[in-house]
């Protein structure tokens, strides 16, 4: 057969065969849609990356991530309804506030939650073990450490009398922080200051307020960590010595850290990501809790406040950071 006869009988099979290959695999290509208000700490992303990786999925080949990332609360509906608009396989929402307008924005997309503050006692799940419905995810158990980090200001000042305990009354789970700290205060006996940040960027007032007191105690909320660097610069500027439940917060000068491993949370949410995929429904999956937790301290910072840490606090720490990031 000549060359021209073959071409002509061939080459438009051989096309077609190429388009629908084509097809094929765009639609394997999975397409995660990532929605949080405020931008997230880059080692979240990194670990759900990386557990992404280690199951095979490798961006930007077999599967995408469109970012659904937020400035105010407000703005969540929005974001996710264009990542569902945009054909998203899967919502992965990052901190409570995302959860209900995932939710919202379809019943059927399937949502898997990363950091959510009892997500039954909130009405995301039916129950932990058989959460219903298209969701399911890993809870942090923030507020249940709130005694143990005042418990580790009170190691770190043995003469601490009073402590200040930042938190928004918008979030709604500030009032089972506060129940817990008060309760660790009794026994620890200290003195609590309550401060309710009503505008994220009146953070100077807060400050101010709270710099009669001996340390802080800030509550893990997603509107707090986004403004990490701005947090950090003023506990310093103000010498106060600060708490927190997020690690990131340390990594950007804060003093310390105690609370849920959120790399080993996030790495975990790829495998339900994964399971997902596979078949699974969302809500026949139970709600993972956390696994792993750490104490992180900045000796930078404590440096310069002019804390000597304790033999027995250097020793419980996780990690010691040396430069904020």
């Amino acid at each position: 057969m000549r060359r021209r006869d073959f071409l002509g009988v061939f080459l438009p099979s051989i096309l077609a065969w190429t388009t629908d290959l084509r097809a094929q695999l765009a639609s394997n290509v999975r397409r995660i849609g990532f929605l949080r208000n405020g931008q997230p700490p880059r080692s979240f992303i990194d670990a759900f990356r990386r557990g992404l990786r280690e199951l095979g999925y490798i961006e930007g080949q077999n599967v995408v991530i469109e970012y659904g990332v937020v400035d105010h609360a407000a703005q969540l509906a929005d974001a996710a309804a264009k990542l569902i608009a945009n054909k998203v396989d899967v919502l992965v929402t990052s901190g409570s506030a995302a959860v209900r307008p995932a939710q919202q924005a379809s019943p059927t997309t399937p949502v898997v939650f990363v950091g959510a503050f009892d997500p039954v006692a909130g009405g995301m799940v039916n129950s932990l073990t058989h959460p219903g419905g298209n969701t399911t995810g890993l809870t942090h158990l923030q507020a249940d450490l709130t005694g143990r980090r005042l418990q580790l200001l009170k190691e770190l000042l043995p003469a601490l009398a009073r402590t200040a305990v930042v938190s928004r009354s918008a979030n709604p789970m500030t009032r089972v922080y506060l129940n817990e700290a008060e309760a660790a205060a009794k026994i620890l006996g200290l003195q609590l200051v309550p401060i309710d940040v009503r505008d994220i960027n009146d953070l100077d007032q807060v400050f101010g307020r709270a710099r009669d007191c001996g340390a802080m105690l800030m509550v893990a909320d997603e509107e707090f960590t986004a403004h990490r660097h701005e947090i950090a610069a003023l506990a310093l500027k103000n010498r106060l010595p600060t708490m927190f439940g997020f690690r990131d917060m340390v990594e950007a000068g804060g003093l310390m850290a105690y609370g849920p491993d959120y790399a080993d949370l996030w790495r975990r949410a790829a495998s339900q990501v994964h399971k997902i995929f596979l078949g699974a429904n969302a809500g026949d999956l139970p709600i993972e809790q956390p696994a792993k937790f750490e104490l992180v301290i900045n000796m930078k910072t404590a440096t310069a406040l002019g804390l000597t840490m304790p033999p027995a606090l250097l020793v419980a720490a996780d990690e010691l950071i040396e430069e904020p990031n």
